[in-house]
């Protein structure tokens, strides 16, 4: 396992990261413990979740994903495990959270830190992150920005100076954005340095040979300014294995959760999914081979996060995470690109 600094902070990261949000829908709570046991065993050190999860996010799975990790976390040293967990945000119909009062404010932040903490049996966590902006963004699937959707927002120096708090009391080692925009990314940025606030270390965006949209603009603020990113959904949520090809109905988070297929329901995915299927299958590789080990050889991703419903799909995702593409894959891969761009954005 590799590992690397976490942006500008003094978090050593595994650059594989366990993501749990299965934890508690598809994976009981013994389900989830064999799963972190074997990921720490490899030399996972850094676990993303969520006060949200599991999903699909309801009353009755919320907060079962934090929970099944509090019970693993007690048993372990808790110094070798790299934690973040997110903070939901505004914008979405989630009512059974703070009664749906989730602007990203003093109030609500310190909030939701103590939940999670208490879910997590811990007295701090190493990474916390806000899971999506508080003003209005495209989404998940989205991809327009609408200024007839504006909105009133907490203004990102609030949000700092609320989290500022909880990092002197020593809850919170660092702070992340997640699901962010180059506009975003920077506002944070500039506030942290205007006010003397926590600068954010991270942020956790889509990122799969289906969506590569960080390279449009947030690579390079990430460069500059030493921001990792914290990929997830590397197989764009299944597709790129490969398993939907041979069976529209294939057992899967696609089918299990049709209210998820937004972003990988649009016009060119599935040719894109075929082609690169037909790449990997072209250099002796497994199409997960190919999507995780390109991820994963990015020089701007800090971690990519693989997430598992079955202990043996986790040993594949992992060992995938490892694979050396060869100069020749990578121009095949960046000429599907170019014929294909970014269809899941």
């Amino acid at each position: 396992m590799q590992y690397t600094m976490l942006g500008n902070s003094d978090l050593k990261v595994s650059r594989v990261c366990l993501g749990t949000m299965t934890f508690g829908t598809q994976n009981s709570e013994a389900d989830a413990h064999r799963q972190l046991d074997f990921a720490l065993a490899r030399g996972i050190n850094f676990i993303d979740t969520a006060e949200m999860y599991s999903v699909p996010p309801d009353a009755g799975s919320y907060g079962k994903t934090e929970t099944y990790i509090g019970s693993w976390l007690k048993r372990q040293a808790r110094d070798r495990i790299v934690l973040a967990t997110k903070i939901s945000g505004p914008g979405r119909t989630i009512k059974w959270i703070r009664n749906g009062d989730l602007g990203l404010n003093r109030k609500n932040i310190r909030t939701a830190l103590e939940g999670s903490l208490a879910r997590l049996q811990t007295d701090y966590v190493d990474l916390y992150q806000l899971h999506w902006p508080d003003r209005n963004t495209p989404l998940f699937g989205q991809y327009q920005f609408d200024p007839e959707k504006e909105r009133d927002f907490v203004p990102p120096e609030e949000t700092l100076a609320a989290l500022a708090e909880l990092v002197e009391e020593g809850r919170v080692r660092y702070v992340g954005l997640s699901n962010e925009t180059p506009w975003g990314v920077m506002q944070f940025l500039h506030q942290a340095g205007k006010h003397g606030l926590p600068r954010v270390v991270s942020v956790q965006n889509a990122y799969s040979l289906l969506n590569r949209t960080w390279e449009m603009g947030l690579a390079e603020i990430g460069f500059r300014e030493n921001v990792g990113l914290l990929a997830y959904s590397p197989l764009a949520f299944g597709l790129l294995s490969g398993k939907y090809l041979a069976d529209s109905q294939a057992k899967g988070r696609l089918n299990l959760f049709p209210g998820f297929a937004q972003r990988y329901s649009k016009a060119n995915v599935q040719p894109a999914v075929a082609a690169y299927a037909e790449l990997a299958r072209a250099n002796g590789l497994t199409p997960i081979q190919l999507a995780l080990g390109f991820v994963a050889s990015r020089r701007f991703v800090a971690s990519t996060i693989i997430g598992a419903t079955t202990l043996e799909q986790l040993v594949e995702d992992i060992s995938a995470c490892s694979t050396v593409l060869a100069d020749g894959v990578l121009q095949q891969i960046e000429a599907l690109h170019l014929r294909y761009s970014n269809p899941a954005p």
